[in-house]
């Protein structure tokens, strides 16, 4: 498991913090990113697979409408409905996370490792109005080699000034397309499954001025 010290030092400050705090007296303070917490949240999903079972984790850190690909999409939820824990349980760490300004919707990536194979995971998260995170989609796949260790876990907030809107994507005829956006609209996600099986997943963070591409995975038909 990373060393949760190489978080960001800012990450560490923020993650004190809750999704939506009050302040003494009044109404709700403005949400703020937290990518501390994010990463908390990573790490303590796969301690809990550890500990409790792959399968198990993953149902009790799902938000209802959550989406994971084996390789199909599916509705996590209804997949994993009584599906036993697997004998070896996958080991994953999170490399890096981008969020929203307002926090509430966040992007892990990483490595994971199984006995026999290695790849990488991306996972979005999204704050409830409890302040709670839950994962609304997994992705991943095998690699040849395993990523690199980072010194450091990376975070990186998007940018909270001028006015974000949401770009408009046209899938191709045939292609399954989903997209998600974080509240303040300065996150956007998206996952598209052409006839052929093969996916596409895109992470787009907030400048100030437009959204930058900051992830985009694809994956071949079958994986």
């Amino acid at each position: 498991m990373k060393r949760v010290l190489t978080v960001l030092s800012l990450s560490l400050a923020l993650a004190a913090c809750g999704g939506q705090p009050r302040g003494p007296a009044g109404p709700p303070l403005r949400p703020v990113a937290n990518p501390g917490a994010v990463i908390a949240a990573e790490i303590a999903f796969s301690k809990l697979a550890q500990e409790k079972g792959q399968w198990t984790a993953f149902r009790s850190t799902a938000a209802p409408d959550a989406e994971m690909f084996v390789p199909q999409r599916v509705k996590a939820l209804e997949y994993l409905k009584g599906k036993p824990d697997p004998a070896h349980t996958v080991k994953w760490q999170p490399h890096l996370v981008w969020s929203s300004c307002d926090g509430s919707v966040a992007v892990t990536h990483g490595a994971w490792q199984r006995p026999d194979s290695t790849g990488y995971f991306t996972t979005v998260w999204a704050r409830g109005q409890d302040g709670s995170l839950k994962w609304v989609l997994d992705h991943g796949d095998r690699l040849g080699v395993a990523l690199p260790e980072p010194e450091m876990i990376a975070s990186k907030v998007a940018e909270c000034s001028g006015k974000a809107g949401v770009p408009i994507s046209a899938p191709d005829v045939g292609v399954d397309l989903k997209q998600g956006v974080s509240r303040d609209q300065t996150l956007v996600w998206s996952s598209a499954v052409s006839p052929d099986g093969s996916r596409t997943v895109t992470v787009r963070l907030w400048n100030g001025t437009a959204h930058d591409v900051v992830l985009q995975e694809t994956v071949a038909a079958g994986n």
